[in-house]
């Protein structure tokens, strides 16, 4: 038996525990039901779970999660059209999500993987600072109709 103070209160039988915890206007709430004799502590029972979930809140604030962003290229991409998203690569990297780059292939553009691999090889050249992968792109195969990578962000990011 523990007070509310973290004191050891020595052994009890149920009932006097029960009793004491009442004398003080307190709950007693059973911490460790496994142990020998099984531990029980005299604590306010409501004031404990409203700590506890004030302290789950102030964790969830304080906490980043990261997503994986996708940013789509196409193999005959304007030039203008590639710096803007990879300027939003770059953002969301930054920011510390994850970005998947992929390139989408339609009819004919099948046939040459190269131009695909050409934007990726512009895309990792453009991140090389951000990004902590190092790919081999060379060895990118088609997924379906797309290729892609996937860039994560370094620690200093």
């Amino acid at each position: 038996m523990i007070d509310e103070n973290g004191e050891q209160l020595g052994i009890m039988s149920p009932r006097d525990a029960i009793r004491e915890a009442e004398d003080r206007e307190l709950d007693l709430v059973e911490v460790a039901p496994k142990a020998v004799p099984p531990v029980c502590r005299i604590m306010d029972y409501g004031k404990y779970r409203y700590e506890q979930k004030r302290r789950l809140r102030e964790a969830k604030k304080h906490q980043h999660t990261v997503s994986v962003k996708e940013v789509k290229y196409r193999p005959k991409i304007d030039p203008h059209d590639f710096e803007f998203k990879t300027k939003h690569v770059r953002e969301f990297l930054t920011e510390g999500n994850k970005v998947k780059v992929t390139v989408m292939f339609r009819g004919r553009e099948m046939a040459h993987p190269e131009f695909g691999r050409e934007i990726l090889r512009k895309v990792l050249e453009a991140t090389k600072d951000l990004s902590s992968d190092h790919f081999d792109v060379d060895r990118q195969q088609f997924d379906g109709r797309n290729m892609s990578l996937t860039l994560s962000p370094t620690a200093k990011a």
